[in-house]
């Protein structure tokens, strides 16, 4: 399913459904992490729900510097990791949620690919817009 995917990349899901990419995640024995945002509207929000599908730690600061803790050095010091697909589906496009917004949180992303990068695991995310 991948020819074509890099294995450390963010990109629009476009042509993915996310059922394929969970089931490729399961055939490749990787996390899958998925979080939907439809309903959130502000910064706080995007990174609650994002927080609480990941089941990243109840002391979780939502902002953009405690995302990155969480999806690098948290996960790697808890061990060896067999790589990543994760999917963060309908971003809002709101006044607390701008496009500035979204593109630090895709850099957050895109970061943590080049972390993971670096450690040779797979970490691909796949993300759409309302």
């Amino acid at each position: 399913m991948f020819k074509t995917v890099p294995p450390n990349v963010v990109q629009s899901i476009r042509a993915f459904r996310v059922t394929d990419l969970q089931a490729e995640a399961a055939h490749l024995g990787q996390h899958f992490l998925y979080a939907y945002c439809a309903e959130a509207t502000t910064k706080q929000q995007v990174l609650a729900n994002i927080a609480q599908a990941f089941h990243f730690p109840r002391h979780f600061g939502k902002n953009f510097d405690a995302l990155k803790d969480c999806l690098t050095d948290l996960a790697y010091k808890a061990g060896p990791q067999p790589g990543f697909i994760v999917v963060i589906e309908q971003l809002p496009n709101t006044p607390k949620f701008d496009r500035e917004a979204r593109e630090i949180l895709l850099d957050v992303f895109r970061d943590s690919a080049d972390f993971w990068a670096g450690k040779k695991v797979a970490f691909r995310v796949f993300y759409s817009f309302q």
